[in-house]
């Protein structure tokens, strides 16, 4: 049987300020991130087989 989850705690102060700045200004992947996911995605695509 699945568990309750739990309230998420509310964030005071620096910890507010600091998480609304991040969702104000998402840092941007580099090229290198980029190329990583896309690589990865490749692999796992190519290895993935759902029979449906």
């Amino acid at each position: 049987m699945a568990r309750p989850i739990k309230e998420t705690p509310t964030l005071y102060g620096e910890d507010a300020r600091r998480f609304e700045y991040a969702v104000e200004h998402p840092r941007l992947a580099t090229k290198e991130e980029i190329t990583n996911i896309e690589a990865s995605h490749l692999r796992m695509t190519s290895i993935a087989n759902f029979a449906f």
